[in-house]
């Protein structure tokens, strides 16, 4: 858990009113709901079976429990967004500390509707403030091209080239 950011927290959105707080293990199904409503999760496994609510029920345990990390969701009525954010110390840029944003989901019928901005706009003004973080980092699959396009919007530079190795 990250203690040290100010949630929850109202994102700033004309003319709607939506919450970011930390997720709750009562939010596990909205969460594998996020990730299977999204195609390129949901071609890596994120279907949203039943069989596999065990495996999301630990992971979210995990999270939450860890430090230097912490999963958020947005929401009005119903969870609407979501996201991890982790945070790492550093060596490289004179000890500067970064703050890793990954699995950003908006549910489909409310995306482009300015939630995604506002959770990112969020993180690059409260969330570094308050953790201390000179950078904020992400990746995002070669295949989200509408995604980069969001990301260059808020002023991330697609500055280095990522690669995975899978073990499994």
């Amino acid at each position: 858990m990250l203690p040290e950011l100010p949630l929850p927290a109202p994102l700033d959105l004309p003319g709607a009113s939506v919450t970011l707080r930390r997720a709750v293990p009562g939010d596990l199904d909205a969460l594998v709901g996020l990730l299977s409503d999204d195609p390129i999760s949901a071609s890596r496994g994120d279907v949203a079976s039943d069989a596999d609510l065990p495996a999301y029920s630990r992971a979210l345990a995990s999270v939450l429990a860890a430090d230097g990390n912490d999963l958020l969701v947005a929401e009005d009525d119903a969870v609407v967004g979501t996201m991890q954010l982790t945070r790492i110390p550093g060596m490289a840029r004179i000890g500067a500390s970064r703050l890793l944003v990954e699995a950003v989901r908006v549910r489909s019928d409310r995306r482009s509707s300015g939630i995604g901005g506002a959770m990112m706009r969020w993180v690059q003004r409260d969330a570094t403030s308050a953790l201390g973080t000179g950078l904020v980092q992400l990746t995002s699959d070669a295949a989200r091209v509408d995604a980069h396009r969001f990301y260059r919007r808020l002023g991330f530079v697609g500055s280095h080239v990522g690669f995975k190795y899978r073990t499994d």
